[in-house]
């Protein structure tokens, strides 16, 4: 099925009630002929209620699954639907949408597979735990180094993407919980073009993070082990095989 527009924005959401309807509404006022889908992951709150009022499409996970499967979910819903290009973005008010027009005009004009919106590219005095930015860092330099591309900000959410690149990850390898820096070399093994470009994000300082608690010492650790895998295992088949 080819769907009429090319291009939709994916919104993984977990209790964001608070945050959804003015999410939304600025996406539309950036892109008001674009599709929307928000993937709401178990909440337990209002989230799903409100995103369809705002004018989103919903896809509603049983119960909390983890942000890789949220992600994925929408990433099958948008091969179904026939999505040339996709753009994706959190639900917590982080990402200003504004940028959303920046992201597409990149994958379309500068012809790259998929492009990375990084805070580290300017000035924005984003903050974040001292633990969850040392990860980053980490990752950051061991991912540039593998795939002999500078990336600043692995861990970004704010991407887009070509109908290629969401045809490789629907794949079974998608990660369920942190898809970050493997994710990346593991597109870079395939043969993808990558490209960062600057972004503003804000703090979400009243919002319990995904990497908060002892989250951050588990993600650290999952992730080399990831990349260690990626390393050993075959390599992926290359783009438009």
């Amino acid at each position: 099925m080819t769907n009429k527009k090319d291009t939709l924005v994916i919104i993984p959401a977990y209790n964001e009630s608070q945050t959804i309807r003015k999410v939304i509404t600025k996406v539309k006022d950036c892109l008001p002929d674009i599709d929307i889908l928000v993937i709401n992951d178990g909440s337990i709150d209002a989230t799903a209620e409100i995103a369809k009022k705002s004018g989103a499409t919903v896809v509603s996970l049983p119960f909390n699954m983890g942000y890789g499967v949220t992600l994925q979910t929408g990433y099958k819903y948008a091969r179904t639907k026939g999505y040339k290009y996709i753009l994706q973005m959190d639900a917590d008010g982080q990402h200003e949408p504004e940028y959303l027009n920046d992201l597409l005009k990149t994958i379309k004009e500068d012809k790259i597979d998929i492009v990375i919106g990084s805070r580290f590219l300017t000035k924005s005095g984003y903050q974040t735990s001292w633990v969850r930015q040392l990860g980053m860092i980490i990752f950051g330099k061991i991912t540039s180094f593998i795939i002999k591309q500078k990336i600043t900000d692995p861990t970004s959410g704010f991407q887009a993407m070509n109908h290629q690149v969401l045809k490789f990850l629907t794949g079974e390898f998608y990660p369920s919980d942190y898809p970050d820096a493997d994710v990346i070399i593991f597109l870079h093994l395939a043969g993808f073009r990558i490209k960062e470009i600057p972004v503003i994000m804000y703090s979400a300082p009243n919002k319990k993070s995904i990497h908060s608690g002892l989250k951050p010492l588990y993600y650290i650790f999952k992730m080399f082990l990831s990349i260690l895998m990626i390393s050993l295992r075959e390599k992926p088949y290359k783009k438009g095989e």
